[in-house]
């Protein structure tokens, strides 16, 4: 698997473009912000996938840029209403801004495994920090959102939050999270 990072925003977001090593496009998993550096690390590869872990403002500002007409947009249901309303998304709670993204045009949801771009990627549904709150599991490599950072976990006092939620996620991806390469949403 090829990986490449960015960190985007104001509140500095990771954003991750993956492909299995031969594939001629990409996936990008929560593009944040800052669609035109996003694209640049796609290395001219074609985005034919955007995954998102979750529907907050800061993992979804660069979707519509980055999107093409075949450019397929998964969320988890539960989250889905975020994209289009940024009282949902903490937006407009948390930088005084309207960002909005398309309509998703796949659902995820536990267990789905899809094949995009040469890579074979499970879901895993970890509701919490939002009530969609989804991980992305290919190759060795855990990509949590806001489920889990490097030292700790996502909020929960934005609208959806669920502190029992999130606990009970933590405690189920900790014992999987051991041995995997773990890519949070975050730095801290």
């Amino acid at each position: 698997m090829q990986l490449n990072e960015i960190t985007v925003g104001p509140v500095g977001t990771r954003c991750y473009i993956i492909r299995g090593e031969n594939s001629p496009e990409c996936v990008v998993i929560d593009p944040g912000d800052e669609a035109s550096r996003i694209r640049t690390q796609t290395e001219g590869k074609k985005i034919s996938a955007i995954l998102l872990t979750h529907g907050h403002f800061d993992h979804i500002g660069a979707v519509r840029e980055l999107m093409s007409p075949d450019t397929r947009l998964f969320i988890h249901a539960l989250d889905a209403p975020m994209l289009a309303d940024p009282r949902l998304n903490a937006g407009m709670m948390l930088l005084g801004a309207s960002v909005t993204a398309p309509a998703p045009t796949d659902f995820v949801k536990e267990g789905d495994i899809l094949q995009l771009a040469g890579l074979e990627i499970r879901v895993l549904h970890t509701p919490g920090h939002t009530p969609g709150c989804v991980c992305y599991l290919t190759e060795g490599h855990l990509f949590t959102g806001d489920t889990l950072f490097e030292h700790g976990w996502g909020r929960t006092d934005l609208p959806g939050g669920d502190q029992h939620a999130l606990f009970a996620s933590i405690r189920r991806l900790m014992p999987l999270a051991q041995g995997l390469a773990v890519h949070p949403g975050h730095h801290a």
